[in-house]
């Protein structure tokens, strides 16, 4: 029998994992179930000539690009039915069965920590061991005793509910705590390299170029080279991979380019999602972490054969002189050829040649987003070079941009504050505030296992210029301010093992009895979670009653009232409910809420807005969501770093000198002796730790002697970084997972036929993946779609460990570097770095499942992985 319109309920919404808002969905929901998500139309409660005003248009060369009536929403919300019904969610508060609070290390069993179970308990109890444990430590170790962790995580598209920080405003409130700072993840090589070039960048801090004069938002990019660029360079950029995060709007954008006869190049290890969805591609296969040789190679063609700008080096940059110098090999004597870069990156000299004339004769782009060489060892190298090859070029000319997550907007509306920032902004989360005593996130196993840290920079991801990389941090605050061990952690993120680096150290870190208590906030048993001691479920935002909408990566943009599709999922609470449900028992509520319920607290962020000034209330109750108009003077916006290329003088950069900086005086003389990130860019091989290095991760070294394959570890196809991994319908894709002999669902390993047939390695055999951090599992995937001394893993696969420093679940940060990018810069090094891979023989297997019978005892269903009934004791209730 067909559903009738009064059966079905049906809501809109955003649900990007990436917390950007997302292109929206419908949900259609009946008896309290969601019955299916699917695409909505913009029309469904508006005139097209009421939509008319909201709408942009693009006009190149005839051709006309505009958005469509109907939206194109990351797959990962079509199928996010599988996410809130998931065997994997958490519907009830859970307590390790063998952990119990006061922190007795006879009675916390932390050894025991991503080994043993949990057991069901009652919110009552959960919340009695929180107001415990959170007086207890306090009373004991100080103010400070409590690490707030899930600064700005990603949130499920949430508002009001949104976590990464309701922890932090509740210990606030009730006395202090120590604040994990969000590091620059997927932005490392810009953070803490092309700062050095360009300055603050990107919400003045990022390190993505940016104007200041804009208040660091780049706008209409996108447009600039549409009209003017002839050749686009994806260098570390896999658009049609990081569809997931918000929506598949630049699948039309490259088809736009493509009818324009923009030509493209593709620098990668992989042959990436990009260049097989679109045969124009031109794929150059690279050797990871080796784009910074590249680059020097590009720069000595352009300078020998004049193919470079050399008027605006003069006059919109100071420097150049010295970077010209060591790239002729006049510092070091050694030229930087083509020649020289060959054996280097893997890419043959009569490639790089070719290359470097085809963009120094060519108006060209580099797009970028989140991945490849910018998050490895060293990045900061690779960041800087690309700031010289697009200063060489002319930053800012007409087609000569830099585009990025948060430079690819069309069409600024006009209540529009920057590129990022949503229309209504709802959140109670206490984020980016200064902390008398804070920890990067990077330093977390460090400083648990040390009880120290030192650092430079804060570092912040967001909102913090390049002067504050040069100021020294430390961990403990001093005494005099209070400062003290942190003993309990409480995570609003419970990803830091499969995110960040040195994954398999921080979970010996948690196995310390440093560690008195562990909490987790999660939707799903998954990663940290399983070495937690308490785990309070959550709602997801289809179970939550919010606001907020759409603020970037969309080709439309809006203002949503995000109103729940079915009640929450057993005795799930979201964020915000939790931090005013143990607020209530210091007494402090009334701060959180401020005597408002959640209707009352979405009228106020309504009235704070300026969407009031375009719909009312009422209507916008009503309708459920809104487009505000487009300024009808966007296209007049100076694209980019159009004002800097004009007038450098005028619109000078945040740079010590207000110009493009090839040689960094600051670095020079804020660290002199750091051989790693020198005054400017060059080519680091590394070494080992006696000799002062920070990583030998390239096979130049001693380290590839045992190691010799370099590990690309880029975010997933299938996942948003380990959000979906237990996605069904996506496990399903024969890229997805590798099924094993043993009918595990294996992380793939993409691997060339060359180096397969040295391991006897053949698609369908389970893999060893080995470095000096330990061992990781994974399906072999056989392709010519990797270059020869490369392996493909993707980022995000859920752990599933089978003893301390083996685990099954393929989860690649796991094996990353427990270390910073460099010396004085502790952002993460999660891609690029050396392993070697392995058949894994029966015997092997066998011996395992005798020593480790626990771990593969463990309940396990091929369709989504491990899941609730595998860790908590009475299964699915």
């Amino acid at each position: 029998m067909s559903e009738s319109k009064e059966q079905v309920k049906t809501i809109i919404r955003g649900i990007a994992p990436g917390g950007t808002g997302g292109d929206p969905v419908a949900v259609d929901s009946k008896d309290g179930q969601i019955v299916r998500i699917r695409p909505m139309r913009w029309d469904d409660k508006y005139t097209p000539e009421e939509l008319a005003p909201s709408m942009w248009e693009l006009e190149v060369q005839g051709k006309t690009l505009r958005p469509a009536i109907k939206t194109s929403p990351p797959y990962m919300a079509l199928a996010y039915k599988n996410r809130v019904y998931s065997k994997n969610r958490v519907k009830y508060p859970l307590k390790r069965v063998d952990w119990e609070p006061g922190g007795d290390p006879a009675k916390i069993n932390a050894q025991n920590r991503g080994k043993s179970k949990y057991k069901r308990i009652s919110w009552e109890e959960a919340l009695d061991i929180m107001e415990l444990e959170i007086k207890r430590v306090m009373e004991k170790y100080g103010k400070y005793a409590v690490l707030c962790i899930g600064e700005d995580g990603h949130k499920e598209s949430k508002g009001i509910h949104a976590a990464g920080g309701l922890h932090m405003m509740l210990m606030n409130l009730i006395g202090g705590y120590t604040r994990e700072t969000r590091t620059p993840d997927s932005v490392e090589g810009f953070y803490w390299g092309a700062k050095h070039v360009w300055g603050s960048g990107s919400n003045k801090g990022l390190g993505m170029v940016a104007p200041p004069q804009t208040n660091y938002t780049s706008w209409n990019v996108a447009l600039d080279i549409s009209e003017h660029s002839e050749l686009i360079a994806f260098h570390a950029g896999d658009l049609e991979l990081t569809q997931t995060y918000a929506s598949q709007f630049w699948s039309q954008l490259i088809q736009f380019w493509k009818e324009l006869g923009k030509e493209f190049v593709i620098i990668d290890p992989f042959c990436n999602y990009t260049a097989v969805a679109h045969d124009s591609m031109k794929w150059i296969p690279i050797l990871p972490n080796t784009d910074s040789a590249l680059d020097f190679a590009l720069m000595y063609v352009w300078i020998q054969e004049g193919l470079y700008k050399k008027d605006y080096v003069e006059t919109h940059s100071i420097g150049f002189d010295k970077v010209k110098a060591y790239i002729l090999g006049e510092e070091d004597g050694i030229p930087k050829t083509p020649e020289w870069a060959a054996p280097i990156t893997g890419v043959p000299e009569w490639t790089i040649k070719a290359l470097a004339r085809e963009w120094g004769t060519k108006v060209t782009s580099i797009v970028h987003f989140s991945s490849g060489t910018i998050k490895g060892p060293y990045s900061h190298e690779a960041g800087r070079t690309e700031a010289y090859k697009l200063a060489m070029q002319g930053l800012g000319a007409p087609g000569v941009q830099q585009m990025y997550m948060n430079a690819s907007d069309i069409g600024r509306h006009a209540i529009s504050k920057s590129t990022t920032m949503p229309f209504i902004v709802a959140s109670k989360a206490r984020q980016f505030y200064p902390n008398p005593q804070t920890i990067p996130r990077t330093m977390v196993a460090k400083a648990i296992q040390e009880g120290k840290a030192q650092w430079w920079g804060s570092p912040q991801i967001v909102y913090v210029t390049t002067e504050d990389q040069f100021t020294e941090y430390n961990y403990p605050a001093p005494a005099d301010k209070g400062g003290g061990e942190f003993h309990m952690l409480w995570s609003e993120k419970p990803c830091n093992m499969g995110c960040w680096n040195g994954g398999f150290n921080y979970q010996e870190a948690l196995r310390s009895d440093n560690v008195e208590c562990f909490v987790t906030n999660h939707q799903w048993i998954e990663n940290d979670s399983l070495f937690a001691d308490l785990i309070l479920p959550v709602t997801t935002c289809l179970e939550e009653d919010d606001i907020g909408g759409a603020s970037q990566i969309v080709a439309v943009k809006h203002a949503g009232l995000q109103n729940k599709a079915l009640e929450p999922v057993g005795e799930s609470m979201s964020d915000y409910e939790i931090a005013v449900e143990l607020a209530k028992r210091f007494g402090v509520d009334e701060y959180i809420t401020l005597g408002m319920d959640i209707d009352e607290v979405r009228e106020f962020a309504f009235s704070e807005s300026d969407v009031k000034n375009e719909i009312s209330w009422e209507e916008f109750k009503e309708k459920g969501y809104y487009v505000p108009k487009i300024s009808p003077t966007w296209k007049d916006d100076p694209p980019g770093m159009r004002q800097f290329y004009e007038e450098p003088e005028k619109f000078p950069l945040d740079t010590p000198s207000g110009k493009l900086e090839f040689y960094s005086e600051a670095l020079a003389k804020n660290f002199p002796d750091d051989k790693e990130r020198q005054p400017i860019a060059k080519w680091v091989i590394g070494g080992p730790a006696s000799e002062g290095w920070t990583h030998d991760e390239t096979q130049l070294g001693e380290k590839a002697k045992t190691y010799p394959l370099l590990l690309v570890a880029n975010p997933g196809r299938w996942r948003v970084h380990v959000q979906g991994d237990d996605i069904v319908w996506f496990r399903e894709i024969e890229t997805c997972k590798v099924k094993g002999p043993d009918g595990y669902l294996y992380e793939p390993i993409w691997i060339s036929p060359e180096d397969a047939e040295k391991r006897g390695i053949k698609s369908g055999d389970i893999v060893k993946l080995t470095n000096d951090q330990g061992t990781i599992l994974v399906g072999a995937k056989v392709s010519q779609r990797v270059i020869p001394g490369a392996v493909i893993v993707n980022k995000g696969s859920r752990v599933d460990p089978i003893a301390p420093h083996l685990d099954r679940g393929g989860s690649t940060n796991l094996l990353s570097p427990p270390r910073g990018v460099s010396k004085h810069c502790w952002g993460f090094p999660v891609t690029g770095y050396l392993v070697e891979a392995a058949k894994l023989e029966q015997s092997e297997y066998d011996g395992w499942k005798q020593k480790y019978p626990e771990a593969f005892a463990r309940d396990y269903d091929p369709a989504v992985g491990i899941n609730y009934t595998s860790w908590v004791e009475g299964g699915a209730e």
